[in-house]
């Protein structure tokens, strides 16, 4: 199946450069029709219209650039559907972004530590200090391997099985624009509370049943490098829902379940302190080893999805 060849390209590759990266298009095509209809009064339902316009935007241009493709050579169409499955996946970038964090923390340097941290988390990083930054490495980690990684894959595997590998494409970059619409504009801020409405609930909608099966499958990699499934199972079935948002808690409380650290807890956003509930029971103090830990578990989650989809589509 070619997303296990995609796969395969991200852990070779990491992310394409920027400027061939797909998720940039759609950051020009959110802009754009932002652009054309914040501007009206009703935001809400301008929110609703903008949700629908770049949807059909993005799922117009992949089935144009699908066409093209097989119209020139089939060569070109596989070519197309493995590039935009492979630059769907962000594994290895989590992982480099996350690495640049736990090295400056080998080599002592928080300043360095929390510079590299604040690329990748949205909380204020300038006061955390070696624990903190682990807790938040860590969770970024959890989180972003249920819409960075799990989700691309399930939504490739739904798109194959209903309509193929055209389907599966254009439904995995369906699901990258309505998270990248909630990441522009799906903000609880007065700007964006009305407007950025429908955008938000559609990531939220999408996300749902991936970040409880992610949650599931990360615990089950964690008991094959040895961690206690039991304790994973018991702080994700507790602690899952303690977020704001509907699925971000399912990837870090199986994470930290799994390692045994708090994760969660009072963080400062833009210099205003918000409470936050923690997750897990805190076995132990966090530590840079943690980092690590959770790439393992990452990566060991990741061939297991790769392996149950051998197991799905084998023939």
């Amino acid at each position: 199946m070619y997303i296990i060849t995609a796969v395969f390209l991200d852990a070779l590759f990491g992310d394409p450069k920027r400027f061939l990266h797909p998720v940039s298009g759609i950051g020009f095509i959110v802009s754009f029709w932002e652009k054309h209809l914040y501007p009206k009064e009703d935001k809400k339902q301008a929110g609703i219209i903008f949700c629908c316009a770049v949807l059909a935007t993005v799922a117009a241009a992949v089935g144009l650039i699908l066409i093209v493709a097989s119209l020139i050579h089939p060569i070109f169409y596989y070519a197309a559907i493995l590039y935009l499955s492979y630059a769907a996946l962000a594994w290895r970038s989590l992982k480099d972004e996350t690495m640049a964090v736990a090295l400056a923390l080998f080599s002592g340097d928080l300043d360095k530590a929390r510079e590299s941290l604040s690329r990748v988390v949205g909380r204020d990083t300038q006061k955390l200090e070696e624990p903190g930054i682990v807790r938040a490495a860590v969770e970024t980690t959890g989180e972003n391997f249920i819409d960075g990684v799990f989700s691309v894959l399930f939504f490739a595997a739904l798109g194959y099985a209903i309509g193929g590998p055209t389907f599966a494409v254009i439904l995995v970059w369906l699901f990258k624009a309505a998270s990248t619409m909630d990441s522009m504009v799906g903000y609880d801020n007065e700007q964006y509370r009305e407007f950025g409405f429908a955008s938000a609930k559609l990531d939220d909608a999408l996300n749902f049943i991936p970040a409880r099966l992610g949650g599931v499958i990360a615990i089950l990699a964690g008991a094959c490098l040895g961690y206690s499934p039991a304790r994973g199972f018991k702080v994700f079935l507790r602690d899952r829902k303690k977020h704001k948002s509907p699925n971000s808690a399912h990837g870090e409380s199986a994470f930290a379940g799994l390692l045994g650290i708090k994760l969660g807890g009072d963080a400062s956003y833009d210099g205003v302190a918000e409470a936050r509930p923690e997750i897990g029971d805190g076995l132990k103090e966090p530590e840079t080893n943690d980092i690590l830990r959770a790439h393992l578990i990452l990566d060991a989650s990741v061939a297991l999805c790769v392996l149950i989809l051998l197991c799905l589509f084998r023939k």
